[in-house]
């Protein structure tokens, strides 16, 4: 669980509302259906017609991580390459066999079985990089749909703004009608930047700070795998590899 991304949440929606508060404003005035129905409406029609099915559902199911984001436990890794060092080094490397049925992480397990398989080490290295950087597009592609709904929702803002004001002019004489259209012009303005920047380029930031965690975790992976492939002392793979650590 990341507290900092709920904290954080309510802090800048509580910021805002408490500053409407302490301005003398009503928070009644802050919901206004036709707004939020033009600027979320409008956002996610544009994120589905710019986005393919696979990718904006594979975004969707990304979003639980900015609560509850992947656990990447470098340290536990080191241990484990060392402890894979140190029995391949008693054993050889088919040794490793019985590792890679116990390996839930298919990354690992495929650079232990081109390991155990006897390959060269740039072998080794060029297979995992590839698959390495495929899935870091994948993952970089679904927070990308986030930041561009980041950057459709002020403009779907902009444009509820200019139809409140369209409503407005055709209803100077009507007090009533009048009323309803300046509301929804500049709350579809602040709907528009708040859930811009509040809510859908936060969760990309955080998703692509994710991404670059497991990145980095799995080429803690293929440097530990290729020092076992080239033989070095369990010692001098765990010295090593203790530079991924903060």
């Amino acid at each position: 669980m990341d507290p900092l991304s709920l904290v954080g949440l309510l802090l800048g929606v509580g910021a805002i509302i408490g500053g409407n508060l302490l301005e003398g404003g009503n928070l009644a005035f802050l919901l206004n259906g036709p707004a939020i129905l033009i600027v979320l409406g409008g956002t996610l029609g544009a994120a589905l017609l710019q986005t393919p099915p696979h990718l904006f559902w594979r975004a969707l199911k990304r979003v639980k991580q900015v609560m509850v984001p992947p656990k990447i436990d470098l340290e536990k890794r080191i241990r484990k390459i060392a402890q894979w060092s140190a029995l391949a080094r008693r054993e050889g490397l088919l040794g490793l066999e019985d590792e890679l049925d116990r390996e839930p992480d298919g990354f690992v397990r495929k650079g232990l079985q081109l390991l155990v398989d006897g390959n060269e080490p740039e072998v080794i290295r060029d297979a995992m990089e590839l698959e390495m950087d495929a899935k870091e597009q994948q993952e970089v592609h679904a927070a990308k749909v986030f930041e561009a709904m980041g950057g459709y929702a002020p403009t779907l803002g902009i444009l509820g703004a200019v139809l409140g004001l369209i409503q407005v002019m055709q209803n100077l004489t009507d007090p009533e009608r009048l009323g309803q259209g300046i509301a929804t012009a500049f709350v579809a303005t602040i709907y528009g930047v708040g859930v811009a920047n509040l809510v859908f380029l936060p969760i990309a930031n955080k998703l692509k700070a994710h991404v670059r965690a497991v990145t980095l975790g799995r080429i803690l992976i293929i440097e530990g795998i290729i020092a076992i492939a080239e033989g070095e002392n369990p010692r001098n793979i765990e010295i090593k590899l203790s530079g991924f650590l903060e």
